[in-house]
């Protein structure tokens, strides 16, 4: 979005620029969590009728997989549960019966490709009502990811078929925006359109543009991303839903495919770039490695695990600026680790890590947040954290890796005396921006009165990470600043996934 309209203009974390994109304490935790969530909708269709949801567990002291105890003033259990609303809330077509956020209907379900095929579904971004190809496959990639790592903390949370209904939502669209093995629709709606309205997604009625790469005009950043995901979502449902895996797999061999053979970065493709929300950085290699890494752990089928090594002395010389959507190589080097054990990668792996440890290059704020870019801070901790709980898990320095995880995840769940996560814990974020929960109750109209609006948001905006403070803790909880207060599905992903992590390991 454009600053003037209080939103966000992307651009890759490799550029070293601008990057768009709690719990209480426990004798509070439990009266505070049912207080406020004892009503969840069940919406067919339309604004919701209310039934009443339970399911908590409180987390005080435990013992660890290490026989140790630990204390955590944080129920993970909940910010799952939450976390995983906030993609709830953030769907577009049309809704389930069992949809739980009361505010929610269906919406553009008219979104559809160049020639007619149906695009509906999947997720809004961020804040606004754009639908973007890249950064939803990287956000099913780590949350499919944080599942297959740690399927226990999932199960401890009763959070299992939830979790599996998310990543669905998610591959469901990804396998919609494939409409041939050399096509890909990466984003739906214009930039300059949809930014010109503050409302309700279920009220929208601007037309809403789709984009995609072909072998014309291809895109080998986006399509690696979105075979990564698939591959690495087939390895969950290949028990459960074997004929669903297939499908995913086979597309994402196809995907991979397309991005190796037809090279090229999506944003040279792009017939307008201002009205792209993405603008993908220099390089398209580590995605290229990324898809083909998660299609050899899908399938153990050797020109996978080649072709991702081929690629390896294309991808970042140095140390990798961040884990994010448009960087991805400490996943990949990360992975390769874990399965090759490759003594190579793990010095890759502690390169990357090492350097986010206090006392090192990285810089911390007063408060302790490894502190990466003002836009979106929040979110590069978090996913960092989570590639150091993994690598922990294959012995990479377990204790200091864990142990910043920790630190950084409870910086955001309370430490400093507030969290970041919308309705969890002690004084959360109020006015995301975000336009949906920014709205009243219907029958009320909303616009842009209620962005400006200086009161809280009407709707609870359950789960959502807010991009938070500056490098000196310095936080404003109000939506007209997107630095500070847009939340996104790739925010999200990383945290979720360290969470689930730090759950595991008590």
């Amino acid at each position: 979005m454009s600053a003037a309209l209080g939103g966000v203009n992307k651009v890759t974390p490799s550029q070293n620029v601008n990057v768009q994109h709690g719990t209480e304490e426990i004798t509070n935790c439990f009266s505070q969590f049912a207080g406020a969530n004892s009503k969840f909708a069940i919406i067919g269709g339309g604004i919701a009728t209310t039934t009443t949801l339970v399911g908590i567990i409180t987390v005080a002291v435990v013992v660890s997989t290490t026989g140790e105890s630990v204390e955590t003033p944080y129920n993970y259990s909940e910010v799952i549960h939450k976390s995983i609303l906030f993609y709830e809330a953030q769907r577009s077509g049309t809704l389930p019966p069992t949809n739980r956020i009361p505010y929610r209907g269906d919406s553009a379900l008219d979104d559809m490709g160049l020639n007619g095929e149906d695009l509906t579904g999947g997720w809004y971004d961020a804040g606004d009502h754009i639908k973007s190809t890249f950064p939803m496959a990287f956000s099913v990639a780590v949350l499919s990811w944080g599942y297959l790592e740690f399927k226990d903390a999932y199960e401890e949370a009763g959070e299992t078929q939830n979790m599996l209904d998310c990543i669905r939502w998610g591959t469901d669209f990804l396998l919609k925006a494939h409409t041939a093995p050399n096509e890909l629709y990466v984003q739906i709606a214009k930039k300059s359109v949809d930014h010109e309205y503050w409302g309700r997604p279920e009220e929208m009625t601007m037309n809403r543009t789709s984009f995609k790469v072909t072998t014309e005009t291809p895109g080998s950043d986006v399509a690696g991303e979105v075979s990564a995901a698939l591959a690495a979502a087939s390895i969950i449902f290949a028990d459960s839903d074997p004929d669903y895996a297939n499908q995913l797999l086979n597309e994402s061999k196809e995907l991979f495919d397309f991005a190796d053979n037809y090279r090229g970065l999506y944003a040279d493709s792009f017939p307008d770039i201002n009205e792209a929300i993405y603008i993908s950085g220099s390089k398209y290699e580590d995605e290229i490695a990324w898809a083909a890494i998660w299609l050899y752990k899908a399938t153990g089928e050797e020109v996978y695990l080649n072709k991702t090594e081929n690629e390896i002395p294309n991808m970042t010389g140095g140390r990798s600026w961040a884990f994010a959507w448009s960087q991805v190589d400490a996943g990949v080097h990360t992975l390769l680790y874990n399965l090759t054990g490759d003594k190579y990668y793990k010095n890759r792996v502690m390169r990357y890590l090492d350097e986010w440890l206090p006392g090192n290059a990285m810089s911390y704020t007063p408060k302790g947040l490894a502190f990466r870019n003002e836009w979106g801070s929040l979110r590069y901790a978090s996913s960092t954290a989570f590639i150091a709980l993994v690598a922990a898990e294959t012995r990479i320095r377990p204790t200091p890796y864990r142990q910043f995880a920790k630190d950084q995840l409870n910086y955001i769940l309370g430490d400093t005396g507030r969290s970041y996560v919308c309705g969890f814990g002690k004084n959360p974020p109020v006015q995301p921006h975000h336009r949906s929960s920014s709205c009243p109750d219907l029958p009320e109209t909303c616009a842009w009165g209620a962005f400006r609006s200086p009161d809280p948001n009407p709707q609870i905006l359950y789960g959502a990470l807010v991009g938070g403070p500056d490098g000196n803790d310095d936080y404003e909880d109000t939506r007209e600043d997107y630095y500070k207060n847009e939340v996104t599905l790739d925010y999200n992903a990383g945290m979720q996934s360290a969470v689930a992590g730090l759950l595991h390991l008590l």
